[in-house]
């Protein structure tokens, strides 16, 4: 899963001096895919939308970026990483919050069990193979829906 800056490089279609001259290490790189991925999450809040809607969206961006996954732990203690994961949690918050207030979400869920949960969601889609992933993604949701519709105070 370790894709070196020179194939990311060529894929992206630029050259790697392109790329180093914006992104200097790999985590730069990760951390401006995801602060964009963070940007269409906060968008969900804007909207009102729900608990469902994030796991949907984590799921279709995990799917996009499974090489920055690994990026992302391996430097989670960064406070580029931290600022990210800081934006992240305020809207789970703002998602949860709302959820309980439409009763779409049992009482009992917490923003800490949605935050385990999308984090498990991302890795299990970051390192399954890639064939597998759809499948995955339909179980996790379902096995979420099923876990926080049901929880109780």
């Amino acid at each position: 899963m370790r894709a070196p800056l020179n194939a990311v490089a060529r894929r992206a279609g630029v050259g790697q001096g392109s790329l180093y001259r914006h992104f200097p290490d790999r985590l730069a790189l990760a951390v401006a895919v995801f602060d964009e991925n963070i940007n269409e999450l906060e968008a969900l809040v804007r909207a009102e939308r729900s608990v469902d809607d994030l796991f949907l969206s984590i799921s279709e961006q995990a799917m996009a970026s499974t090489a920055l996954i690994e990026i992302m732990t391996e430097n989670q203690h960064d406070e580029r990483a931290t600022a990210l994961a800081e934006r992240v949690r305020a809207i789970v918050v703002a998602l949860v919050a709302g959820d309980h207030e439409a009763g779409r979400i049992g009482e009992g869920a917490t923003v800490d069990d949605v935050l385990v949960a999308i984090t498990m969601l991302a890795y299990a889609v970051a390192y399954t193979p890639e064939p597998a992933r759809p499948q995955i993604i339909e179980r996790a949701r379902r096995m979420f829906h099923a876990a926080f519709t049901a929880l109780t105070a």
